[in-house]
Protein backbone atom coordinates (compact mmCIF):
# COMPACT_ATOMS: atom_id res chain seq x y z
CA UNK A 1 0.00 0.00 0.00
CA UNK A 2 1.25 3.34 -1.01
CA UNK A 3 0.60 6.51 0.92
CA UNK A 4 1.16 9.89 -1.02
CA UNK A 5 1.34 12.89 1.11
CA UNK A 6 0.95 16.28 -1.07
CA UNK A 7 2.35 18.72 0.39
CA UNK A 8 2.16 22.04 -1.28
CA UNK A 9 3.84 25.44 0.34
CA UNK A 10 2.99 28.40 -1.36
CA UNK A 11 5.53 31.11 -0.68
CA UNK A 12 5.36 35.05 -2.20
CA UNK A 13 8.61 36.05 -2.93
CA UNK A 14 7.53 39.06 -2.96
CA UNK A 15 6.45 38.99 0.41
CA UNK A 16 7.97 40.10 3.42
CA UNK A 17 5.77 38.69 5.46
CA UNK A 18 6.48 34.54 4.89
CA UNK A 19 4.82 32.55 7.74
CA UNK A 20 8.14 30.06 8.07
CA UNK A 21 6.97 28.92 11.48
CA UNK A 22 3.57 27.80 10.46
CA UNK A 23 4.60 26.23 7.32
CA UNK A 24 6.99 24.16 9.28
CA UNK A 25 4.42 23.04 11.72
CA UNK A 26 1.95 21.98 9.32
CA UNK A 27 5.21 20.19 7.78
CA UNK A 28 5.76 18.26 10.41
CA UNK A 29 2.25 17.51 11.63
CA UNK A 30 1.58 16.26 8.30
CA UNK A 31 5.04 13.72 8.29
CA UNK A 32 3.72 12.54 11.88
CA UNK A 33 0.38 11.41 10.51
CA UNK A 34 2.13 9.94 7.11
CA UNK A 35 4.09 7.76 9.50
CA UNK A 36 1.48 6.59 11.59
CA UNK A 37 -0.97 5.37 8.54
CA UNK A 38 2.54 3.77 7.07
CA UNK A 39 3.10 1.91 10.75
CA UNK A 40 -0.13 0.42 10.86
CA UNK A 41 0.14 -1.20 7.63
CA UNK A 42 3.21 -2.57 8.23
CA UNK A 43 1.84 -4.04 11.67
CA UNK A 44 -1.44 -5.63 10.02
CA UNK A 45 -1.96 -8.97 8.74
CA UNK A 46 -0.04 -10.01 5.79
CA UNK A 47 -2.53 -11.76 3.60
CA UNK A 48 0.36 -13.17 0.94
CA UNK A 49 2.38 -14.50 3.51
CA UNK A 50 3.28 -18.26 3.67
CA UNK A 51 2.57 -19.93 6.81
CA UNK A 52 5.86 -21.70 8.30
CA UNK A 53 5.16 -25.32 8.80
CA UNK A 54 6.48 -26.75 11.97
CA UNK A 55 9.78 -29.37 11.54
CA UNK A 56 9.57 -32.86 11.59
CA UNK A 57 12.55 -34.94 13.00
CA UNK A 58 10.80 -38.14 11.62
CA UNK A 59 14.60 -39.91 11.73
CA UNK A 60 14.74 -42.61 13.84
CA UNK A 61 16.85 -41.84 17.26
CA UNK A 62 20.23 -43.92 17.20
CA UNK A 63 22.30 -44.73 20.43
CA UNK A 64 25.94 -45.90 19.73
CA UNK A 65 26.72 -48.57 23.07
CA UNK A 66 29.85 -50.21 23.02
CA UNK A 67 32.62 -51.79 25.55
CA UNK A 68 36.19 -50.77 24.32
CA UNK A 69 39.12 -52.79 26.81
CA UNK A 70 42.37 -51.20 24.01
CA UNK A 71 40.20 -48.40 22.72
CA UNK A 72 40.33 -50.23 19.19
CA UNK A 73 36.08 -50.83 19.24
CA UNK A 74 35.68 -47.06 21.12
CA UNK A 75 37.33 -45.92 18.14
CA UNK A 76 35.10 -47.81 15.40
CA UNK A 77 32.22 -46.21 17.74
CA UNK A 78 33.11 -42.81 18.01
CA UNK A 79 33.34 -42.81 14.02
CA UNK A 80 29.87 -44.38 13.89
CA UNK A 81 28.42 -41.77 16.30
CA UNK A 82 29.89 -38.83 14.52
CA UNK A 83 28.65 -39.81 11.13
CA UNK A 84 24.91 -40.66 12.61
CA UNK A 85 25.09 -37.79 14.74
CA UNK A 86 24.18 -40.36 17.47
CA UNK A 87 24.22 -40.27 20.99
CA UNK A 88 27.40 -42.87 22.51
CA UNK A 89 27.91 -44.16 25.50
CA UNK A 90 30.80 -46.39 27.01
CA UNK A 91 29.78 -49.90 28.92
CA UNK A 92 32.10 -49.75 32.12
CA UNK A 93 32.73 -52.93 33.75
CA UNK A 94 33.29 -52.08 37.37
CA UNK A 95 36.48 -54.17 37.54
CA UNK A 96 38.00 -52.83 34.19
CA UNK A 97 40.07 -55.31 32.59
CA UNK A 98 43.52 -54.20 32.64
CA UNK A 99 44.78 -54.49 28.83
CA UNK A 100 47.07 -57.45 29.36
CA UNK A 101 46.34 -60.17 26.78
CA UNK A 102 47.41 -63.39 28.84
CA UNK A 103 45.10 -62.25 32.56
CA UNK A 104 42.74 -60.97 30.13
CA UNK A 105 42.20 -64.45 28.88
CA UNK A 106 42.97 -66.04 32.68
CA UNK A 107 40.26 -63.95 34.21
CA UNK A 108 37.59 -64.43 31.28
CA UNK A 109 38.39 -68.94 31.90
CA UNK A 110 38.30 -68.34 36.05
CA UNK A 111 35.37 -66.36 35.65
CA UNK A 112 33.60 -68.54 33.30
CA UNK A 113 34.19 -71.52 35.26
CA UNK A 114 33.42 -70.12 38.35
CA UNK A 115 30.08 -68.72 36.53
CA UNK A 116 30.96 -64.94 37.56
CA UNK A 117 29.74 -62.23 36.02
CA UNK A 118 31.31 -59.11 34.78
CA UNK A 119 29.35 -56.29 37.09
CA UNK A 120 28.98 -52.96 34.99
CA UNK A 121 28.57 -49.65 35.73
CA UNK A 122 24.77 -48.64 35.24
CA UNK A 123 23.69 -46.92 31.91
CA UNK A 124 22.92 -43.12 32.27
CA UNK A 125 21.21 -43.39 28.64
CA UNK A 126 17.46 -44.72 28.75
CA UNK A 127 16.99 -46.99 26.06
CA UNK A 128 13.55 -46.64 25.75
CA UNK A 129 13.87 -42.92 23.98
CA UNK A 130 16.00 -45.18 21.00
CA UNK A 131 14.98 -46.84 17.75
CA UNK A 132 18.29 -47.83 16.93
CA UNK A 133 21.14 -49.58 19.15
CA UNK A 134 24.01 -49.59 17.86
CA UNK A 135 26.17 -52.35 19.71
CA UNK A 136 29.90 -52.59 19.68
CA UNK A 137 32.76 -54.53 21.34
CA UNK A 138 35.69 -56.74 21.21
CA UNK A 139 35.75 -60.63 20.30
CA UNK A 140 36.67 -62.58 22.35
CA UNK A 141 36.37 -66.65 22.75
CA UNK A 142 34.53 -65.97 19.25
CA UNK A 143 32.18 -64.15 21.11
CA UNK A 144 31.16 -60.27 22.53
CA UNK A 145 33.00 -59.20 25.35
CA UNK A 146 32.01 -60.47 29.17
CA UNK A 147 30.45 -56.89 29.76
CA UNK A 148 28.39 -56.90 27.30
CA UNK A 149 27.46 -60.16 27.94
CA UNK A 150 26.26 -58.80 31.26
CA UNK A 151 24.48 -55.85 29.65
CA UNK A 152 22.65 -58.00 27.27
CA UNK A 153 21.51 -60.17 30.14
CA UNK A 154 19.90 -57.30 31.85
CA UNK A 155 18.01 -55.13 29.52
CA UNK A 156 15.12 -56.09 27.02
CA UNK A 157 15.68 -54.86 23.47
CA UNK A 158 12.49 -55.84 22.30
CA UNK A 159 10.85 -54.01 19.52
CA UNK A 160 14.66 -52.59 18.60
CA UNK A 161 16.83 -52.63 16.10
CA UNK A 162 20.21 -53.60 16.66
CA UNK A 163 22.85 -53.39 14.60
CA UNK A 164 26.11 -55.12 15.99
CA UNK A 165 30.10 -53.80 15.43
CA UNK A 166 33.35 -55.27 16.49
CA UNK A 167 36.86 -55.71 16.92
CA UNK A 168 38.63 -58.25 16.52
CA UNK A 169 41.84 -60.85 15.68
CA UNK A 170 40.79 -62.47 12.95
CA UNK A 171 36.83 -62.99 13.03
CA UNK A 172 33.67 -63.34 14.99
CA UNK A 173 31.10 -61.24 13.79
CA UNK A 174 29.23 -63.53 12.85
CA UNK A 175 29.24 -66.01 15.60
CA UNK A 176 28.53 -62.83 17.95
CA UNK A 177 25.96 -61.64 16.03
CA UNK A 178 24.22 -64.91 16.18
CA UNK A 179 25.09 -65.06 20.47
CA UNK A 180 23.62 -61.68 20.74
CA UNK A 181 20.39 -62.94 18.23
CA UNK A 182 19.33 -65.87 20.79
CA UNK A 183 20.06 -63.49 23.55
CA UNK A 184 17.61 -60.76 22.30
CA UNK A 185 15.25 -62.95 20.29
CA UNK A 186 12.42 -60.06 20.66
CA UNK A 187 15.20 -57.29 18.82
CA UNK A 188 15.42 -57.18 14.93
CA UNK A 189 19.22 -57.44 14.54
CA UNK A 190 20.31 -56.33 11.50
CA UNK A 191 23.56 -56.74 9.68
CA UNK A 192 27.09 -56.25 11.30
CA UNK A 193 30.04 -54.42 10.58
CA UNK A 194 33.78 -55.85 12.12
CA UNK A 195 37.25 -54.91 11.30
CA UNK A 196 40.22 -56.35 12.21
CA UNK A 197 42.52 -54.24 14.81
CA UNK A 198 45.64 -54.73 12.37
CA UNK A 199 43.31 -52.97 9.76
CA UNK A 200 41.67 -49.94 12.22
CA UNK A 201 42.94 -47.46 9.67
CA UNK A 202 40.39 -48.90 7.11
CA UNK A 203 37.83 -48.48 9.20
CA UNK A 204 36.30 -44.89 8.62
CA UNK A 205 36.11 -45.53 5.00
CA UNK A 206 34.19 -48.99 5.41
CA UNK A 207 31.96 -47.71 7.94
CA UNK A 208 31.28 -45.20 5.68
CA UNK A 209 30.19 -47.60 2.87
CA UNK A 210 28.59 -49.78 5.48
CA UNK A 211 25.94 -46.73 6.59
CA UNK A 212 25.35 -46.06 3.12
CA UNK A 213 24.99 -49.09 1.83
CA UNK A 214 22.13 -50.10 5.16
CA UNK A 215 20.32 -47.31 4.77
CA UNK A 216 21.89 -45.08 7.53
CA UNK A 217 23.26 -42.36 5.50
CA UNK A 218 22.16 -40.98 2.47
CA UNK A 219 24.92 -40.74 -0.48
CA UNK A 220 26.68 -43.48 -3.34
CA UNK A 221 27.87 -46.24 -2.17
CA UNK A 222 29.57 -49.34 -4.33
CA UNK A 223 27.11 -52.36 -4.29
CA UNK A 224 29.30 -55.33 -4.77
CA UNK A 225 28.55 -58.00 -6.84
CA UNK A 226 28.09 -61.75 -5.28
CA UNK A 227 30.61 -63.91 -4.90
CA UNK A 228 30.33 -66.78 -8.29
CA UNK A 229 30.41 -70.58 -7.45
CA UNK A 230 34.16 -71.60 -5.90
CA UNK A 231 36.65 -73.38 -7.85
CA UNK A 232 39.84 -75.14 -6.56
CA UNK A 233 42.67 -73.23 -5.83
CA UNK A 234 46.12 -72.24 -8.14
CA UNK A 235 49.08 -72.11 -7.28
CA UNK A 236 48.49 -68.34 -7.71
CA UNK A 237 45.83 -68.37 -5.71
CA UNK A 238 47.52 -70.37 -3.22
CA UNK A 239 50.55 -68.00 -2.96
CA UNK A 240 47.87 -64.81 -2.37
CA UNK A 241 46.34 -67.05 0.63
CA UNK A 242 49.76 -68.08 2.97
CA UNK A 243 51.16 -64.31 1.99
CA UNK A 244 47.67 -62.89 3.55
CA UNK A 245 47.62 -65.26 6.50
CA UNK A 246 51.99 -64.95 6.82
CA UNK A 247 52.70 -64.30 10.43
CA UNK A 248 49.31 -64.05 12.34
CA UNK A 249 50.30 -67.06 14.92
CA UNK A 250 45.82 -67.29 15.61
CA UNK A 251 45.10 -68.98 12.10
CA UNK A 252 46.98 -72.26 10.74
CA UNK A 253 44.79 -73.01 7.37
CA UNK A 254 45.28 -74.40 4.22
CA UNK A 255 43.47 -73.06 0.79
CA UNK A 256 40.81 -75.60 -0.78
CA UNK A 257 38.44 -73.75 -2.80
CA UNK A 258 38.04 -70.09 -4.10
CA UNK A 259 35.88 -67.36 -5.35
CA UNK A 260 36.53 -64.02 -6.36
CA UNK A 261 35.23 -60.70 -7.10
CA UNK A 262 35.73 -57.24 -7.95
CA UNK A 263 36.28 -54.33 -5.83
CA UNK A 264 36.97 -50.60 -5.88
CA UNK A 265 41.19 -50.20 -6.50
CA UNK A 266 41.24 -54.11 -6.23
CA UNK A 267 40.04 -57.80 -5.57
CA UNK A 268 38.47 -59.41 -2.83
CA UNK A 269 39.20 -63.34 -2.62
CA UNK A 270 36.49 -65.46 -0.60
CA UNK A 271 38.71 -68.78 0.43
CA UNK A 272 37.57 -72.17 1.80
CA UNK A 273 40.42 -73.71 3.85
CA UNK A 274 41.21 -76.04 6.72
CA UNK A 275 41.66 -75.10 9.76
CA UNK A 276 45.09 -77.30 10.45
CA UNK A 277 45.97 -77.42 14.13
CA UNK A 278 49.84 -77.01 14.73
CA UNK A 279 49.91 -79.90 17.03
CA UNK A 280 48.17 -83.21 15.75
CA UNK A 281 47.32 -85.56 18.24
CA UNK A 282 45.04 -88.85 18.33
CA UNK A 283 42.09 -87.23 20.41
CA UNK A 284 41.86 -84.37 18.03
CA UNK A 285 38.80 -83.78 16.29
CA UNK A 286 39.17 -83.55 12.43
CA UNK A 287 40.24 -80.39 11.42
CA UNK A 288 37.40 -78.09 9.77
CA UNK A 289 36.45 -75.94 7.36
CA UNK A 290 37.05 -72.40 7.61
CA UNK A 291 36.06 -69.33 5.17
CA UNK A 292 38.88 -66.36 4.91
CA UNK A 293 38.20 -63.24 3.20
CA UNK A 294 41.58 -61.54 1.45
CA UNK A 295 41.43 -58.25 -0.37
CA UNK A 296 44.16 -57.25 -2.54
CA UNK A 297 43.94 -53.83 -3.51
CA UNK A 298 46.53 -52.27 -6.47
CA UNK A 299 50.14 -52.07 -5.40
CA UNK A 300 49.80 -53.97 -2.38
CA UNK A 301 50.22 -56.83 -0.73
CA UNK A 302 47.20 -59.24 -0.08
CA UNK A 303 45.71 -58.97 3.81
CA UNK A 304 42.67 -60.95 5.14
CA UNK A 305 39.90 -59.15 6.47
CA UNK A 306 38.15 -61.46 8.52
CA UNK A 307 37.42 -65.61 9.31
CA UNK A 308 34.47 -67.25 9.69
CA UNK A 309 34.68 -70.29 11.74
Amino acid sequence: MQICVPIYIFVDLQSKNIQINSLMKNLKRMLVLATIAMTAVSCGPRQNAQKEEPFKEDSPKVLVLYYSQTSNTKAVATEIATRLDADIEEIVPTMPFDGDFQATIERCIKEREEGTITEIQPLTADLANYDVIFIGYPVWFGTYAPPVATFLGQVDLSGKKVVPFCTFGSGGLESSAKDLAEKQPDAEILSGYGVRAARLEAAPAEIDQFLKANGFLEGDFVKLEEFPEQHEVSSEEVAIFDAAVDGYPMLHAQAKTVASRAIPNGTEYLFTAVDIPREVKDDMPPAGEIQVYVTVAEGENPVFTRVVR
